[in-house]
């Protein structure tokens, strides 16, 4: 059990993140977990993580426990790896099938694609906080540059065929064409 401090913003990062104060199992005090902020999630909340938490936003169990159907973020791809699927702002994965024998869940990913996962494997209810952030347009060069420069160097994006042969296998000739 834990209780939701504060949420923060994240430079670089669409979605905000909470911190969680949870009790430290081992000696007195709190330990502070940083984790992606799910959608309806509020200070002063308290998020149970465990084998036995409850089916509501923010809690963390394994997706064995929880009904096919279930929308989830935060998904660990191998078991204990807190969590690596489905963490961009507004995405969700959704539990298609258990298969209780050979201990495996499908799910189905933010892409589209299925995949089969452990059991075992923890993952948070509900989508990820931030949502429709792309729905707004840029609109200019300028916040297109500061968005960038946050997270890395991968603007402006020049094309190929306007440089030189050296730089890239489609550069040079007497026209900007690729064959």
């Amino acid at each position: 059990k834990g209780v939701i401090k504060d949420i923060i913003h994240d430079s670089g990062r669409g979605a905000p993140l909470a911190i969680v104060a949870f009790r430290d199992r081992y000696k007195y005090g709190l330990k502070k977990e940083l984790m992606v902020a799910a959608e309806g999630l509020h200070t002063g909340q308290y998020i149970y993580c465990g084998k036995k938490a409850s089916i509501a936003v923010g809690n963390v169990l394994p997706v064995g426990q929880m009904p096919e159907g279930t929308v989830i973020c935060q998904l660990e791809e191998k078991n204990g790896d807190r969590g690596k699927i489905a963490r961009a702002s507004g995405n969700y994965a959704t539990i298609v099938s258990h298969n209780p024998d050979a201990h495996k869940t499908k799910v189905k990913l933010p892409s589209g694609s299925k995949k089969t996962v452990s059991s075992f494997n923890r993952a948070m209810i509900g989508i990820i906080a931030g949502g429709g952030r792309i729905d707004k347009p840029m609109l200019k060069a300028g916040r297109a540059y500061w968005k960038f420069k946050a997270k890395r160097h991968s603007w402006p994006r020049v094309r190929g065929v306007c440089m030189n042969p050296v730089d890239h296998p489609f550069g040079g000739g007497n026209h900007q064409h690729i064959g």
